[in-house]
């Protein structure tokens, strides 16, 4: 049974703009091949953290709202959480 989330995530400043787009598209993939939609996308862009993170003031900060099953779910967290270039993520039930 698919449920509305946001997801959003901060990369590394320092990973530049191609490695950067490849994560985005990693990270959609894992969506897409796990029954669900990438519903919108947002690369909102180089950020001030509002503390430092692993000794960076800065981010990159990227939003999806996606209809994703639980397995989905799991595999992101999964995934992100051993990806070294994202210092932080969140994922939240859309409209709570």
């Amino acid at each position: 049974m698919k449920k509305q989330y946001e997801v959003m995530y901060i990369i590394r400043p320092n990973v530049e703009g191609d490695a950067v787009k490849a994560i985005v598209d990693r990270v959609s993939n894992i969506f897409t091949t796990h029954n669900s939609d990438v519903l919108e996308l947002k690369e909102i862009g180089l950020k001030d953290l509002a503390y430092e993170i692993d000794h960076h003031r800065k981010g990159y900060y990227v939003w999806l709202l996606v209809d994703a099953t639980n397995e989905a779910i799991e595999e992101f967290n999964r995934l992100i959480r051993i990806n070294e270039q994202v210092i932080r993520y969140l994922v939240i039930k859309a409209g709570e």
